[in-house]
Order: C-alpha cells, then structure tokens, then sequence
C-alpha cells in the first residue's frame, strides 16, 4: 500500500516552514527559510511580498525531496500564516503593487484616533470582535490606496486586489483569489455573526468592495496549485491563522480549551463554542475555525512582551549568553527574593492595556544577583499569562482547567512549572512544538478525508510532558499581590 502524506505551509512572521506529516501526525520532513522585515520609517514594518512566495516555493520543494516522497504522495496542503498583514497586487500581472504592511506596522494610529473620534469604534467592535486598531488590516488597505497612485480607482475597478498572506499565497499557488474566516475575521471589513464581508464597514474604511477576496470555510476545498510549481495540482483544504491553528494543533475542539504560544510575545486563545464572547476585558473575540456545518468562535489576549523579555536579558543587559541558559540560572536562586520585573518594554497588552507603561524592576537590594534578575524575568511570563486567563475567565463566565502551551519559550521547564503553580491548574506541553504546522496539517487532514474525524486526531498517540500545580494557595496569592503592586508601579510612566 503506498503511504500518503498531508503537507503544512507555515509562513511566520519572519520566515517560512513547511512540514510533511504522515498519517500518525509525526512530521517526516520539514524545511524552514528567513525573509527580512524593512523598517523604513518609524513604526513602520513592511516586507516584500514576492520575497515572500519566492521562499515558500523554495520550502515546499526542499520538504518534499527530503521526505524522499513525490507530489503525487500528498493528499492535501493545508496553509497558516501572520495575519492582518497587507497585501495589495496587480490582478493581471501577480505583481505586488507596494511592500507589504506588517502587522506589527504603526503608521496608521493617527488614522484609528480619527475614526474613534468619528464615534464609529462600538459599532465596528460590535460587528468585527474587534477595536480600532493599527494591527488590524482595514487602516493598512485604506493607507494604500489612498498613498499609491491610482489605487483606489484601480480597486474600484476590480483591477488590484488585497488579501493577507493566506491570500497571497493562495493567489500565486493557484491562480485564485481566496480567504478563510479565521483571517478575514482579523481585517476589521469582516462581521463574525453574518460570516460575510460587512458593507457598512466598507463604508466606514473606504474599501472598495471589489478588490476583497472570497471569503471560504476555514475548513474546505480551496483550489489546487499550478501543476508547474511542484509536479501536479495539489488541494490546499486547510486555511487558518497562526494563532487559530496552533490551537488546532493542540486538538482544543471543544468548548473551553485554551492554548498560550509563548513567542516574543504572548498570545491566548480560548474556544468559546458556537457564540462570539464580548469581552469586558477588551479581549479580542475572533472567529477560531469554521467548516460547512461547524462554526466555532474564539476570546483572544495578546502580552506584548515575553520570550523578547529574555532576548532583551541576552541582548541588552548581556547577562546570559542564550536563551536556554535562562532556566538554570533561574533555579540557582530558591526565589526572587521578592524582586518583580514587569517587562512593559513596548507597553502593556492584555488585560492592562497601557501604552504608557515601561519596564520596571522592583524590589531589588544589595543582595539582589543575575539569578534573581533572570528568575523574575521567566516568572513575569507566568504573571502576564495569568492575567490574561483570568481576564477571559471572567469574560466566559467558568474556570480553565488545563492550559495549553507551545512556543520557543515552552522548552523552559522552570516556565512551564512556575504557569501551572501560579494558575493552580495542570500545564500541558507537547514534545512536538510547531502547533501552528500541525494544525494546518489537521485542517487539510479533516477536510480531504485523510483523517476519518477529530476523534481519529484525539486518539493520535501523542507525546506530552504535563506540569502538575505544586504552590500552597496562600503563596500563590501572596506572588501575586506583589506582582499587581509591581504593575501598579510601571503604569503611567511615560507620559
């Protein structure tokens, strides 16, 4: 019997993956490429969108002969990608039309701060799930086409068009301009309750309604690629957003599940169902994944800074030389001896919401050392994840039970231990840490009937490491007090 295979696209924020799985989810091949950020004024972020496909057909090709398989071997691709990055190219020509806004581009907050003024922000909140905001894509898309010239008359016409990644990729791959929910969900142009594009938005934005791709099931047949690209037309049956997938990867299909990837940053996401949550907590409600007959939403909470807080330990304050060297140093103290770091370096995300804040360190006296430093940086990951999952706590209305972890931070046993003591619930890591891969692979896997169901993905034997809660209450407590004292200290700063 000849194996059949499914394939996972993976394109990051500064580079691309792609994963070949076998039918018990264990990744056979994999290849991995960087593309480079420019950052040509301040704020701004941007990338090369042809740079950008260029390396993921270069990725795809080396996945593929390093299984030693053929394209005819694969079943199905499934893609994730950076979302609300903006992508805007010539609809005869395939070429981009300008650099490619990064989501993590600023230029347009003047903008956001004009439209909240307009009063239309609870309207698009109420819609979108969403705040007005620079990450989002809508200002993005509405920046090009009033700076390039005649690109607002061109959308008009039909003649250009927009997509982020997913889309892009889905353009050049297969000739068709495609979307699915989970991204379209993160455009501010997209209503989560009609799971269509929103006119009134439109309006709102100045978007020509032409220029917007189709919007699909995250979880369906989206088109096959050029047979030229990689030997014959391959389905794409899988599209979701990075933080989407991941917790697809985690198999977190049922109501309640929550995941952290612990990157730079950090970002929680909880399922939440069928029903949208409003957040109370200015959490973002999102779609999480949908297909023909399922349709479930997600409470999302971003911490700016995490895993950047020890490259900031390695790079700025130049006391450790790598980031795995932060966990034994960490363990070569008994405590911080109460010493808080609130690593507010860019401000404070979820559930603070200060752009005012900067990173303070408190508690520190002579006896204060480079293993307190470095503990209290690692215990500042846990602190700012346990706000955020409380915060959704709150916004659901129940308990979380386990969480979920993944991210290059995961590999920090200390971290892990110290997020399960703090929130009193077990804490579950998988060996297999690229969840985002996986869990395009799953979606792709579903849809093409590689695999029967997600109790088929439940039962895959999987290989987990899972941290047990080891903290009295009245510590558990007592940590956390200093830590919102410590919060309390690095708020307003910058005024």
């Amino acid at each position: 019997m000849v194996k059949k295979y499914i394939g996972a696209i993976d394109l990051g924020t500064t580079g691309v993956r792609c994963v070949i799985f076998d039918r018990s989810a264990k990744p056979i091949s994999a290849a991995y490429r960087e593309f480079a950020l420019s950052y040509p004024q301040p704020g701004w972020v941007e990338q090369d969108p042809s740079e950008m496909f260029q390396v993921t057909l270069v990725v795809v090709r080396q996945a593929i002969a390093k299984a030693g398989i053929n394209a005819t071997d694969i079943v199905s691709f499934g893609i994730t990608n950076q979302r609300e990055t903006t992508i805007v190219w010539d609809r005869k020509t395939g070429e981009p039309i300008c650099p490619a806004i990064v989501w993590q581009d600023r230029r347009t907050a003047t903008t956001c701060s004009h439209l909240r003024q307009d009063g239309v922000e609870e309207e698009v909140r109420a819609r979108t799930g969403l705040p007005l905001d620079p990450y989002f894509s809508a200002t993005k898309l509405s920046w090009i086409l009033e700076h390039v010239p005649h690109a607002h008359t061109r959308a008009e016409k039909g003649e250009i068009l927009f997509g982020t990644p997913d889309s892009w990729l889905l353009w050049k791959l297969t000739g068709d301009h495609l979307t699915d929910t989970s991204n379209a969900s993160r455009t501010l142009l997209f209503n989560i309750h009609t799971l269509s594009w929103d006119e009134d938005l439109f309006s709102i934005f100045s978007i020509p309604r032409k220029c917007l791709p189709q919007v699909r099931p995250s979880l369906s047949a989206f088109s096959r690629t050029k047979p030229e690209l990689l030997g014959r037309a391959i389905p794409i049956m899988g599209v979701l957003g990075d933080q989407q997938a991941a917790l697809f990867g985690h198999a977190g299909f049922a109501k309640g599940s929550t995941k952290v990837t612990w990157g730079t940053g950090a970002f929680l996401l909880a399922n939440t169902g069928d029903q949208p949550v409003e957040s109370g907590n200015r959490l973002l409600t999102t779609v999480f994944y949908n297909s023909d007959n399922v349709i479930n939403y997600g409470l999302e909470g971003s911490v700016f800074v995490a895993g950047a807080a020890i490259q900031w330990l390695r790079d700025g304050l130049r006391i450790i030389e790598d980031a795995a060297q932060s966990e034994e140093i960490a363990r070569s103290v008994e405590s911080t001896d109460g010493v808080y770091f609130v690593p507010a370096l860019t401000g404070l995300g979820a559930p603070y919401w200060d752009p005012h804040a900067r990173g303070t360190i408190v508690g520190i006296t002579r006896g204060t050392g480079r293993g307190h430093i470095v503990r209290a940086t690692l215990e500042a990951i846990a602190y700012q994840t346990h706000a955020v999952v409380r915060a959704m706590e709150e916004d659901v209305g129940s308990c979380l039970d386990t969480l979920h972890v993944d991210g290059g931070a995961a590999r920090n046993d200390f971290l892990c231990q110290f997020q399960s003591d703090i929130l009193g619930v077990p804490v579950i890591r998988p060996q297999y840490l690229e969840l985002t891969a996986r869990g395009a692979a799953f979606a792709a896997g579903l849809t093409s009937g590689f695999w029967s169901g997600r109790d088929e993905l439940l039962a895959l034997p999987r290989s987990e490491t899972q941290f047990a809660p080891d903290m009295t209450s009245d510590e558990r407590e007592r940590l956390l007090a200093g830590w919102e004292r410590a919060v309390v200290r690095a708020k307003d700063w910058e005024i």
